[in-house]
Order: structure tokens, then sequence, then C-alpha cells
């Protein structure tokens, strides 16, 4: 089975003890000292993040080697991409469908503007001839 990108995995790479916090880190994109910082704060005010760190640590899985190749290789913007989409798939289908609907009305502009009987462009090429 491929791995998904949209998943929650360990980042045992980067982790210092599961993993647990540089997953979070990964999944939602942000500095994983911010997460680990957090995470302390959490556990010296409410002592149940203890109980939870162990938890996730023994219920997810361990991200793949082939998808620390792929954030190797791509551009910042498409991890930026895959970020939002784990976050908000539903905010990210409604960008691209947007971004596809501009480029859509942008072709049909060039497409009319191409096709048209447009007399002063046409005056210019045959003054060009």
């Amino acid at each position: 089975m491929e791995p998904r990108r949209t998943q929650f995995y360990l980042d045992k790479v980067n982790g210092k003890v599961g993993g647990v916090c540089s997953g979070i880190a990964d999944y939602f994109g942000i500095d994983p000292l911010l997460v680990r910082i957090g995470w302390i704060a959490a556990m010296m005010t409410l002592g149940v993040p203890f109980f939870l760190y162990f938890l996730v640590w023994w219920l997810a899985p361990v991200k793949p080697a082939s998808l620390y190749a792929i954030d190797r290789s791509e551009d910042p913007e498409a991890k930026k991409f895959w970020t939002e989409v784990r976050v908000a798939p539903r905010r990210s289908i409604r960008d691209v469908h947007s971004r596809f609907r501009e480029i859509d009305r942008r072709l049909r502009d060039i497409e009319a503007h191409a096709v048209s009987s447009n007399t002063s462009l046409a005056s210019q090429i045959d003054s060009l001839r």
C-alpha cells in the first residue's frame, strides 16, 4: 500500500524521543521546537499530555522512508500545498477549483481574442506582409 501524504506519521528522523512532536510539526507545517515547548508547558500544567504522548507514540504509524525522499526533493510551494491539504482539505479543494476556473476563464478570453474578427489586428497583420 502506498503511503499517503495527508496522513499523520511519527517523524523518527527529526524526533527527539518518539517522533510525536516532530510528526505534529510536520503535519501542520510548523517548527518542531514550538510544538515541543507547547507540549512541555501542557505537561507541566495539565499532566494529561504525558499519557497522550505515549498513546500517540504507540498508535501512530512511522513515516515511510519514501516520504522523506519526496520531502527533500520538493519545492517549498509544493510543501505548503500538501500542508494546507492536510490541515484543511475542503478549503484546498475549493482553492484548486477556483484556480482552475480562473485558468479556464483566461484561456477562453485568449481563444475568443484569437478567433474573433478583429479588424484592427487583421489590418496590422496585412500591413506587415
